[in-house]
């Protein structure tokens, strides 16, 4: 990496602002899905089947695209997303059959794909070494993506029918145009990136921090999942909340989880990744036992605390991966990526059954032990024993 660079604002803001565009593209197909199942007499079930073929994509796509790019670092790619999302909307638009709309989640899915790895890499080609703060940034722009697709649909679609569908591929087209100034704007921190090549042998220290990352980000997801997908149920069955009242809690807590993806980052470049991520996931574990037994004024409280504390863990952990093995910096972030994109899918529907098996306030009094998988961190190599053969200079959760 180019590290006598310091780190360009104006293009990692463009990246995390081309990641917000992308985010916002990919989420607006599962918020129209009540429009959806109106217009095509859709089921449940077919609904779940888009669902899983967006995940399906996702999950396996992305580390093969960050393999592919490790060779090389293909910029190209990020504008070849956008189109593929793009054409997806465009599709969705004039949609008539169940096989239609499978056919715009695959191609939403492969767009993601597309993105997630080059865009991560490309964050970190331009932090100067700030890796933390870079990948938080970058996390950020596609936090506030997703947030605002469902204000897209209530203030557009919603009141105006599904024929602003036909619009919607013009977000593509500028979240293209970003992506087609920045390319040659890259090419400077692309010529100075490190290709890929033979990865050093770190052996079993690779496979076990790998493994101990991944059930770590397992944890956090599926928690993620039962607030995402269950919180507004829980607000309405536990405190009769109206469902636009329960809406705007959710709101509350999606923000909170942007405010800590932002400081997850920076803290790690201070204070190391491990302890980070330590604190993130084991540190929300008082505040998710406490969610279930506390009144409406505490829940929402606790729900901030858990949306800044759990979120900040991701950045870190993309960046820690990155840095045990710094010559598969695509393959780790898309690894990840497809990892949350597979976990959050299957969570979500497990997560179902159990709260039609149990009810909503079980699911959450269950969930509530997920963060205590935190402590796994413990065993997480240190810095000084993470370090990849022929690159002593760079240790884990040291400070550039």
């Amino acid at each position: 990496m180019a590290t006598n660079r310091s780190l360009a604002w104006p293009l990692l803001l463009a990246i995390s602002t081309a990641h917000l565009f992308n985010d916002m593209l990919q989420a607006l197909l599962p918020m129209l899905y009540p429009q959806l199942r109106e217009a095509h007499g859709l089921s449940y079930g077919q609904l779940g089947a888009v669902t899983f073929v967006f995940h399906l994509v996702g999950s396996v796509c992305q580390p093969l695209v960050g393999a592919w790019g490790d060779r090389r670092p293909r910029t190209g790619l990020l504008p070849l997303a956008m189109l593929c999302s793009g054409l997806a909307l465009s599709l969705l638009a004039f949609a008539q059959s169940f096989s239609g709309l499978l056919l715009v989640a695959g191609l939403l899915g492969l767009g993601s794909s597309l993105f997630h790895p080059e865009g991560s890499r490309s964050a970190r080609m331009v932090s100067g070494g700030r890796h933390g703060l870079a990948q938080s940034v970058f996390q950020l722009g596609g936090n506030i993506g997703s947030a605002l697709a469902p204000l897209l649909i209530a203030l557009l679609i919603s009141p105006l029918g599904l024929g602003l569908l036909g619009w919607l591929p013009l977000l593509a087209v500028a979240g293209g145009g970003l992506l087609l100034w920045l390319r040659p704007r890259l090419a400077p921190y692309r010529a100075a990136c490190p290709q890929g090549g033979t990865l050093a042998d770190g052996g079993r220290l690779h496979t076990v921090a790998m493994l101990l990352l991944s059930v770590l980000i397992l944890s956090k997801y599926v928690y993620l999942a039962a607030m995402a997908n269950y919180y507004s149920f829980y607000l309405i069955e536990r405190f009769g909340l109206s469902a636009a009242q329960a809406q705007l809690q959710l709101f509350v807590f999606l923000a909170a989880v942007a405010v800590g993806t932002l400081l997850g980052g920076p803290l790690s470049d201070r204070f190391g990744q491990r302890p980070v991520i330590l604190l993130s996931i084991l540190g929300s574990c008082p505040f998710t036992l406490l969610l279930p037994q506390v009144g409406l004024e505490g829940a929402i409280l606790l729900s901030v605390a858990i949306g800044v504390t759990m979120a900040s863990a991701f950045p870190i952990i993309i960046v820690y991966a990155q840095r045990l093995m710094p010559q598969r910096i695509g393959l780790i972030a898309g690894f990840f990526f497809g990892l949350t994109f597979g976990i959050s899918g299957i969570a979500a529907a497990v997560l179902g059954l159990l709260a039609d098996w149990k009810g909503i306030v079980f699911l959450f009094e269950a969930c509530a032990y997920l963060p205590l998988l935190g402590i796994l961190a413990l065993w997480l190599p240190r810095s000084e024993k993470a370090v990849t053969p022929g690159l002593e200079g760079v240790a884990l959760g040291s400070k550039p």
